[in-house]
Parts: C-alpha cells; sequence; structure tokens
C-alpha cells in the first residue's frame, strides 16, 4: 500500500481552499501530504505541484476535489493524467466524480471508461474557461461601448504640447527632448504626437 496524497489549487490569494480541505480530511488525506497552490490552472508549472510530482510513487494515491482543480487546459489534462497514472502508476481519485477512480475496473474496460469520463471532463473545464474569456470580452466591449475608460487615466497635455510638437516636427528639437519638455515618457509622447499630426491633416 503506498501513501495517500492531496492536491487543492485555488486560482487566487483571496480565494479559500478551505472546502478542498475538509474533502481531503473527510478521506483522512495527512496534512503534511496536501500539496497547495494558488494560481492559475491555466498550465503546470506550478511550485507546489511540481514537488508533489516528485513525490509520488508507484501505488501511491492521489485526491483531488474536482477536475478543474488539476487543471484547466484540456491537452495538459490529459497528458497529466497520462504521466501520474501511466508513467508514474499512480491511482487518482476525483471527488466530485466517482467514475474517476483509477483503483477501479484496472481491466480495459475500466480503463476505457475512466479515459473517456476524464476526455469529457476536461472538455467541459476548458470550454467553460473560454465561455468565461468570452464573456469577460464582450462585457469589455460593452462598457467601452458606453464609454467606460479602461487602464490608468492618461496625463493632461501640457498647454504648450503642440508648440512643442511643431518643433520636433521640424526637427529643431529631438523626440527625447520634446518628451522631457512635456512632461511625457517618450512612446507616449511619440502616441500624442502621431494623433496630433493626424488632427492637421484631418
Amino acid at each position: 500500500m503506498g501513501k495517500v496524497y492531496g492536491y487543492v489549487r485555488v486560482s487566487t490569494r483571496e480565494q479559500n481552499e478551505g472546502r478542498q480541505l475538509i474533502a481531503l480530511s473527510e478521506m483522512r488525506v495527512p496534512r503534511k501530504n496536501i500539496y497547495i497552490d494558488r494560481q492559475s490552472g491555466k498550465d503546470f508549472q506550478r511550485p507546489m505541484y511540481q514537488r508533489m510530482l516528485k513525490k509520488l510513487e508507484r501505488g501511491d494515491l492521489l485526491y483531488i476535489k474536482s477536475i478543474d482543480r488539476l487543471g484547466r487546459d484540456y491537452g495538459e489534462i490529459l497528458e497529466q493524467w497520462r504521466i501520474l497514472t501511466k508513467k508514474n502508476k499512480v491511482d487518482i481519485i476525483v471527488l466530485d466524480m466517482p467514475l474517476l477512480d483509477t483503483r477501479r475496473g484496472k481491466d480495459l474496460m475500466g480503463t476505457f471508461l475512466s479515459d473517456v469520463v476524464l476526455q469529457v471532463l476536461s472538455f467541459v473545464a476548458e470550454n467553460e474557461r473560454e465561455n468565461i474569456r468570452q464573456r469577460q470580452r464582450e462585457g469589455i466591449e460593452a462598457a467601452k461601448r458606453r464609454g467606460v475608460q479602461f487602464g490608468r487615466p492618461e496625463k493632461p497635455m501640457p498647454e504648450n504640447f503642440s508648440q512643442i510638437c511643431n518643433k520636433w516636427m521640424i526637427k529643431e528639437i529631438s523626440g527625447a527632448e520634446a518628451a522631457r519638455q512635456c512632461n511625457l515618457a517618450v512612446t507616449t509622447f511619440y502616441r500624442r504626437a502621431r494623433k496630433y499630426k493626424n488632427q492637421l491633416k484631418g
């Protein structure tokens, strides 16, 4: 009988991992064997997950609360599942989905069913993530149409901006000098200067 481990992931430091920890404690996972990451699940370059991966040995058992705690990317979830179960010979139990228990059905049909369920759930997790991103994009676009400004407000133009910009355009001063006189970053000066030139043309 191998050791029992648990993996917990929350997306931000503000989220609480309590619900996942309670579920793992009910499975009698030793607290010292629970690894917690507080970051996005977009990839598997997470410090505690990588540390746990080095600890896991053949015959060990890994509990996770739900498949999206393992990760969000469909392809990467499948790849990590393959590494854990096929390469490292670790068993995995997903508490929210009893069908995802690799201790059961070690025969061909059991493995097939587990793989199918995993692929469906991984797809659902990634699809939901993409839906959230789409809703965010649509929300931002709608807010922009209403006139909502995002990011830091721009510095007000100095009163003598047009004079300084004209000097720069006739090469009387450099862009760096013009930006200094306007108290702007060089890139900001160039961006505003382009806008100013377009206004003159229009």
